[in-house]
């Protein structure tokens, strides 16, 4: 038995007996909804490179639903812990990527989004992890940092968008 079922069951559920953890609450409605919407589209995803025997789709598409489950705090540290700096870049760029995801082709998206899903109504104070993330993100080649359209440098200022590669 949990030691507190209140708090147990507003984390967790249970499916044929076994737990499963509770996407984070804090993430707001519209996000959650594109991030709910990219882990179908992953597991869809999935199905299709089983049926047709392509590991490297295959691969993709796990990666892509291990990305969305950790965006919606189903993965990884736990949601209602505080979060450790290493947690929250994890959090950070599996959002960043989960978003861009769902995304149309050539799409863009801010920074921000992930803070918001991330931190909830704290999100402007993790504003510049969100940042770092995406730079991190634009060092390994996965995506574009870009400003009015066209890709910037580190070194710059004001607002930012971040395209896929």
């Amino acid at each position: 038995m949990p030691d507190n079922p209140d708090t147990d069951s507003s984390r967790y559920f249970v499916i044929k007996g076994r737990r499963w953890r509770k996407t984070d609450p804090s993430i707001p409605p519209t996000l959650e909804k594109q991030l709910v919407r990219e882990l179908m589209s992953a597991r869809r995803a999935v199905k299709a490179a089983k049926s047709t025997g392509d590991e490297q789709d295959m691969a993709l598409a796990r990666s892509r639903v291990n990305d969305a489950k950790f965006s919606l705090g189903e993965r990884g540290q736990p949601w209602w812990e505080t979060p450790t700096d290493e947690s929250l870049m994890t959090r950070l760029k599996a959002t960043i990527r989960c978003l861009l995801h769902s995304r149309a082709e050539g799409k863009t998206i801010c920074p921000s989004e992930a803070a918001r899903v991330v931190g909830g109504e704290h999100w402007r104070d993790i504003m510049p992890q969100a940042v770092k993330a995406a730079w991190e993100l634009e060092d390994t080649g996965w995506l574009h940092v870009t400003q009015q359209g066209e890709r910037v440098s580190q070194n710059t200022s004001g607002a930012i968008r971040l395209k896929k590669s």
